[in-house]
Parts: structure tokens; C-alpha cells; sequence
């Protein structure tokens, strides 16, 4: 059955009802039954095994009787109790159970087939479980859970949900899609683990379990294999964690409404939704687009020319359709020649600079804010890491210098210079998702604040402030975002990098807390520790050699004195021979933390014993929480914590490239606004350059837009080279534009070349869309104007 039969929606058509209505006046049918079959012959309604769908078609009768379309025969009432099937004693207890679910001796799934098995089984729901044993709806697979210890808990699968609107949004389909392939979605309707059992793990290993050996049972029942699993978490009084613990996904929120709220009470609690797909190309199985619902995506889906800023803008929730609309166009035309303020990018367009303007000058209170411009981008972004085995979120902070603006309000103060002058702006604090193969996958979460300096009232010592009223804190919030996120891909490693900034105990016990997300920290205080020689950095220093690595240490930029930060010499970026040693140690909590048990955590000790002449030797200590047991794991968190710098490149880009420093406005608010509009824009520009070194092999399509091509094709032909048809090919032609010389020995092109070579090539498409214009006066100004 590749799909769902619409019972009632083919029996509510008028010819239906009038075959219907024709067959009762005949008086030959005297029982509902005998009408069913016959109905369910005539249109062909059968399930799976080829059996006829008599229940669903009777209902759907008494549905459309009740619309008043024909009067069915009088129902023959059956004498007898609806009452579940029950033992006459409560299940017994298990006995001896271990606390630990690996130590459980006999543990086994056993699919209840006989009457003796559905009473243990109602009994166990009926005393153990806050919904009873139900009546559950549709299609039932119920499971025991057994040990050589007794009865310990037992699963329920029924109908899946009729509609869910988060869980709807993740698949990606429409109504009609939905009722043609809701039946391949399977709801977990009980799940128990009886309360005297305290094993731990226990729920996640028969979860496990349950998706293993319920597919298989469920073909073999009804006919066909089920595509996703879905169920349903009381967060008031559950975690969830078991649920993310066997890879199930987190998707979203109940509206607190039941299969019979016709009147849309909300009466229920609010429930997470969580899914578990069994088949993992179900999209494509039910006819969806791969860039359908929030699946995953590859870094490169949908960042063509012409599409980008509708998937990574559209959807905004700016409370009116047309600043969602604003919003798309002006990141795609900011987009085209990123160092301008937006007069400039409008190109004498009054009507497209007052729309802008309009939408940056909301009120303060109105829905664009910056997270509401960023959001579609965080759902993409949260895609893209879900694609992934392991990501990198990088966390760093960077000050958004405004000085010169004397009129606007709402800056904080970001440090002082030699003279002791304030310096005003804000402090952009991100987390930028990085795959492992150095890709950006996008801006997961960004915020900028107003620094307000020391009170001059405040009279505490540092450690009596509590840990949310200090700027440090913003690493923790940061944290707890990416632990929030991990439950929507489970199947995903998320590694918290931080820098320096974040070598404080309150965060590592808050990975403690809830440590689906690891934390790898450069080290910034030499600790004391308990034994010889009773100084952290000295003691890893003593520890044998592991193995050499070589890393690439990139440029670094001159940095004048600021507030408290020193002075930074320009470096070249080069290659370095480290040696590597680490060790497993505890991070003692200090005197006013002395509630608190000691962190358990692994340093790593990367030296450069030969470094070049008249430059320092680099020299890293590393805190980490993933667990290090050979070399090559502590080769892997070097190279980690190496791609830290693709944040500070995005800085750069956004710096530089975006002039983010050189952007005006009245109020600290609107200055988010633009701000938020230029972060995605300068990942993308991150995005093309380094997609154009690590996969140069994909097909030029996906970055650019069909007018982009033909223009690259035709520069390409006047400078007497062939058409880009890769990716890496028009990316370094893009480059040569913006001035790249690509000599043999000169490295690929870098972001400063490629936001270059992507303006003035920006200003070729234009004139190159102007010609075709000639020729097709359609062309190119109809899709200006959609």
C-alpha cells in the first residue's frame, strides 16, 4: 500500500453518496457490516495485506449519516463491557535488578500475541503509567519488556498524530501529502519503564531495541514497512534523554491539543515531539525535494546565485510579509557588493533606499530584531550541521567599533585608549558552526551587546558577583544553546572551541551537567594541582613526547594596545613541527566553589621545539573534555582547535570585506539589524572561497546563478581561457577579477580577493543582464521585478 486510501474523502464525493444512498433504498442491506464490505469492494478500499478496510470505512459511514447524506441501518448493539482484559493481582515486582542496563541477564522484547500476554500487559499500563492502558487507535504492536528479573516495562505503537505542525514543518509536506503517507508514520503511543526499576541506560538500550525489532513485526502484521516512528515527552516531568540517547530527533513542540480537541481547547500539556526515521530517504520516498522539510543539507544546497538569500532570509518572523519580503531583497542586492552602505548598493534606487530604511527603522520593541533576521539562517545552519558526523562550534567574541557616532544611542563602552579616551560600540559574541574539513557551515547563534563599565557603587569582590551578572557568562549561554541544539541531531558530535576567554570553572561544570557536547578550551591559567611539581602547564611539560604534528599556523594581523589588551605584532602565517604530550588531570573548584567535586578533564601540550628565526615559538595548552587515549585523539583535538580560525577569518571578512565598523544609524538596535544581515553574508563569502579549494570538482551551479555563468563564460572567452564548468574553476576566475594573479606558485585565492573579484563581477553581470535586455526585454527585468 504505497499509499494512504482517503476513506471519506472518496466517499464524500457525490457519486459516492448517491452508490451509497441507491444501495439502502434497495432495503436488501439490513446490518452497517454488510453495507461496509460491499462499499469497500466498490472503491477498491484494502490495506496492506490485501484485507479489506471495513472498521475505517464503517466510521467514515456514520460520519457522512451523521452530515445527514443518507440514514445507515439501525446498529445492533453488542451486551458486554469494554473494560481492558486484566490479572486479578497486580505484576509482580522485579527482583535484583542491577543498576546498570549492561548487567540485566535475560533482557528481551516480547511482542504480546496472547490473551495472557495483554493482560500482563494492560496491568503493567493500567498501574504503572499516568495514561493507563489507553484504548489506543489504528494500526497496535504492543511489547513487553522482559528479564530473568520479572516484568520491567513495555511499549505501545498505535496511529500516528493526524496533524502536527512542528513535526510537519521538519518532514516537509503538505496536506496532501500528509494524507497520503501519514500511515507510514508510527506513533509510540506507551513507553514504560516501571518506576522501582532504577537501571541506568536501561531506557535508551530498549528503545534501541524496540527500533530494531518493531519495522520488522509491523511488515509481517499489516503489509508494509513503516518509515519514521514518532513520540511524545512530558518535559515537565521527564528529560528526554533517553530518547536523544538512542538517536531519536527532537522536532518540536505540541500545541497541547488531542486526536479529539475538535474545538481546539489546548486542554493537554505541552509535549516535545521527538522522531526516530527508519527509513532515511523517507523524503524521497514520499516525493519531497531534498531540500524539503529540515532534513539534512550539504554545506553547498541552495547558495546558488538567484536562490541563497530567499533559503538563508526567507521566512523571517518579522510580523508582516512584506519586511520578509524587504528583507530578502536587500540581502541579495548587499550581497552583490558588500562594502557599500546600501545607498550605494541601490544604485540611485530612491524607492529600494526608503524600503530599507523602513524595515532598519522599526521600532525598538517591533519583531526584526536581529535574532529574527538570523533565524531562517539558524534553521539552515542547524541543517548543515546535521549532515555532518562532527562539528566544530567555534564561540569568540569581537568589538564593533563606533565611535565616530556621536548621536547614536545605546552604545556600551568597549575599552579605552593610551589617553584613557572611552571607546563606544558593541561586543559581537557568535558561535560559528565549522566542518570538520574547514567548510562554514553557517552562523548558529550571535548577539551584540553594550558593554557597561564597573558600577562605581559596586563594592563586591569578583567572586561573590554571581556567574549571570558577569560578562564571561555569555560563553555559558552560548554552551547551553549547542546543548539544546544536539537533541535535534543526535547522530551529530558537537565540540564546543573555545579561546581563552572561556577557561573558567563555571564552564566546565556546566558541560558537566549535561555533557552531549564537548568542550576543547585553549588554557589560560597555570592551576595549581595536587602533586609535584604542583603547577598545571609545568606538569604537562614534564610528560613524555606522544608524537609530532604539523598545523598550519595562519597570518596574523598588527593589533595596537586597547584597554587591557596587548599590543600584537603582524605574523606570517607558516608551518609548524610541534610535539605533543597530554595527560588526564582534575580541575579543583576554588575556595568559593568548595560545594563543588573536582572536573575531571585531559590536557594537551602542543611545543614548537625548532621555531623560525627572530619569532616565537608557539606554544599551546589545551583543556579538553573529550576523552584522550592514544596520540592520534590528541592529534585530532589539535586540529580541532587549528579551525578556531575560521572565526576570526568571518571577523575579518565582515571587517573588511562588509565594513561592518563603517555602517550608520540612530540607535544601537537598528545598528543590529544591518549587522545581522552582513554576518550571513560574509559566511557566504567565506563559504564560495574555501568551497572552491576543498571541493573544486562540484559543478559551477552551485554558486552561481545561470546569469553569473554566462558571464563568467564571456570573460573567460576575451581573456582567451575556457569556461568555467567547476566549481574551484569559477571561483578562481571570480578571483582573478578581484586581481588574484594565479602564478604557479601562488597560494589559492583568499577572501580579501574573492569579496573584491565578487564586486566588480557583480557590476559585469549587471551590464551583461543589460545586453541580453536587447535582445529579450523580458528576460532580465521580469526576474529583476519577481
Amino acid at each position: 500500500m504505497k499509499t494512504q486510501n482517503q476513506i471519506k474523502r472518496k466517499l464524500s464525493e457525490s457519486a459516492s453518496i448517491e452508490y451509497i444512498s441507491e444501495q439502502l433504498e434497495r432495503k436488501q442491506i439490513t446490518q452497517r457490516s454488510t453495507l461496509a464490505e460491499n462499499v469497500c469492494e466498490r472503491f477498491g478500499f484494502y490495506d496492506g495485506r490485501g484485507r479489506l478496510q471495513w472498521a475505517g470505512c464503517l466510521k467514515a459511514l456514520r460520519e457522512l449519516e451523521g452530515a445527514g447524506h443518507f440514514t445507515l441501518p439501525v446498529a445492533v448493539k453488542r451486551s458486554g463491557c469494554n473494560r481492558p482484559r486484566r490479572l486479578s493481582e497486580p505484576v509482580a515486582l522485579p527482583t535484583e535488578v542491577p543498576t546498570q542496563a549492561g548487567l540485566v541477564r535475560g533482557l528481551k522484547l516480547i511482542k504480546v500475541n496472547s490473551s495472557e500476554q495483554m493482560r500482563i500487559w494492560n496491568e503493567l499500563f493500567i498501574n504503572d503509567h499516568p495514561q493507563g492502558a489507553g484504548p489506543l487507535v489504528g494500526r497496535q504492536l504492543r511489547y513487553l519488556i522482559g528479564s530473568e528479573h520479572g516484568w520491567l516495562g513495555g511499549f505501545g505503537f498505535a496511529a500516528a498524530a493526524l496533524q502536527l505542525a512542528d513535526r510537519d514543518e521538519w518532514i516537509g509536506w503538505e496536506a496532501s501529502g500528509r494524507r497520503a503517507y501519514l500511515h507510514f508514520v508510527v506513533g509510540m503511543s506507551r513507553f514504560l519503564i516501571r518506576p522501582s526499576v532504577q537501571c541506568r541506560n536501561l531506557a535508551s538500550k530498549v528503545l534501541s531495541m524496540a527500533m530494531a525489532e518493531m519495522p520488522g513485526d509491523f511488515e509481517i502484521q499489516f503489509g508494509y514497512r513503516p518509515w519514521l516512528v514518532e513520540s511524545f515527552v512530558d518535559t515537565e516531568n521527564y528529560s528526554g534523554a533517553c530518547y536523544r540517547a538512542a538517536n531519536w530527533i527532537a522536532v518540536g513542540k505540541t500545541k497541547g491539543r488531542g486526536r479529539q480537541d475538535r474545538y481546539k481547547k489546548s486542554a493537554l500539556s505541552i509535549k516535545e515531539i521527538y522522531v526516530y526515521p527508519i527509513e532515511k530517504e523517507f523524503r524521497a520516498r514520499m516525493g519531497l525535494s531534498p531540500d524539503a522539510g529540515l532534513g539534512a543539507l550539504r554545506p553547498a544546497d541552495g547558495l546558488d546565485g538567484d536562490n541563497w538569500a530567499e533559503n538563508e532570509f526567507g521566512g523571517a518572523p518579522l510580523g508582516d510579509s512584506r519586511l520578509k519580503r524587504r528583507l530578502v531583497s536587500v540581502a541579495a542586492a548587499k550581497a552583490q557588493v558588500p562594502d557599500r552602505a546600501f545607498s550605494g548598493v541601490a544604485k540611485g534606487d530612491w524607492a529600494a533606499v526608503k524600503a530599507y530604511y523602513r524595515m532598519i527603522d522599526q521600532p525598538a520593541e517591533s519583531a526584526v530584531s536581529m535574532s529574527s533576521i538570523l533565524a531562517p539562517h539558524r534553521k539552515r545552519t542547524v541543517r548543515r550541521m546535521a549532515g555532518q558526523k562532527t562539528v566544530l562550534c567555534v564561540q569568540d567574541g569581537s568589538d564593533l567599533v563606533y565611535t565616530n557616532l556621536y548621536q547614536c544611542e545605546g552604545l556600551g563602552e568597549i575599552g579605552t585608549n593610551q589617553t584613557g579616551a572611552k571607546s563606544r560600540g558593541l561586543h559581537l559574541h557568535s558561535t560559528f558552526a565549522v566542518a570538520p574539513n574547514g567548510l562554514p557551515l553557517g552562523v548558529v547563534r550571535a548577539q551584540c551587546v553594550a558593554p557597561k563599565g564597573k558600577s562605581d557603587t559596586e563594592e563586591r569582590p569578583g567572586f561573590a558577583i554571581p556567574i549571570e551578572e558577569k560578562k564571561t557568562f555569555v560563553w555559558i549561554e552560548h554552551h547551553r544553546d549547542l546543548v539544546a541544539l544536539a537533541a535535534e541531531m543526535p547522530q551529530t558530535r558537537l565540540i564546543d572551541v573555545c579561546d581563552r576567554e572561556a577557561d573558567f570553572f563555571e564552564m566546565f561544570d556546566e558541560q558537566r551537567k549535561n555533557p552531549c557536547v564537548e568542550l576543547l578550551v585553549r588554557a589560560k591559567y597555570n592551576r595549581n594541582i595536587t602533586e609535584e611539581p604542583f603547577k598545571l602547564f609545568d606538569a604537562v611539560r614534564q610528560a613524555p613526547v606522544k608524537s609530532r604534528v604539523r598545523v598550519h599556523i595562519p597570518r596574523q594581523s598588527a593589533r595596537p594596545k586597547r584597554s587591557k589588551q596587548k599590543a600584537r605584532p603582524k605574523r606570517p602565517g607558516r608551518a609548524a613541527d610541534l610535539a605533543v604530550r597530554y595527560m588526564r588531570t582534575e580541575l579543583h573548584p576554588a575556595h568559593y566553589h568548595a560545594d563543588k567535586e573536582p572536573i575531571v578533564i585531559w590536557v594537551i601540550h602542543a611545543l614548537e621545539e625548532s621555531p623560525p628565526e627572530n619569532s616565537p615559538a608557539v606554544e599551546w595548552f589545551l583543556l579538553t573534555t573529550v576523552e584522550i587515549r592514544s596520540a592520534e585523539d590528541a592529534e585530532q583535538c589539535l586540529r580541532w582547535y587549528c579551525l578556531r580560525w575560521r572565526i576570526e577569518d568571518w571577523h575579518r571578512v565582515l571587517k573588511s570585506g562588509c565594513r561592518m565598523e563603517d555602517i550608520a544609524h540612530e540607535t544601537a538596535e537598528r545598528l543590529r539589524r544591518a549587522i545581522a544581515i552582513n554576518l550571513v553574508i560574509a559566511w557566504r563569502i567565506m563559504l564560495m572561497t574555501l568551497l572552491g579549494r576543498e571541493t573544486p570538482e562540484l559543478p559551477a551551479e552551485i554558486l552561481f546563478s545561470d546569469i553569473e555563468l554566462r558571464a563568467l563564460s564571456a570573460y573567460a572567452k576575451k581573456k582567451g581561457l575556457k569556461p568555467p564548468l567547476l566549481l574551484g574553476e569559477a571561483v578562481r576566475l571570480v578571483a582573478k577579477i578581484g586581481g588574484y594573479l594565479g602564478r604557479n606558485n601562488d597560494p589559492p585565492p583568499g577572501h580579501q580577493l574573492i569579496w573584491q573579484g565578487y564586486e566588480q563581477f557583480q557590476f559585469m553581470c549587471l551590464g551583461f543582464a543589460l545586453l541580453e535586455d536587447d535582445d529579450c526585454p523580458d528576460s532580465f527585468m521580469g526576474k529583476g521585478q519577481a
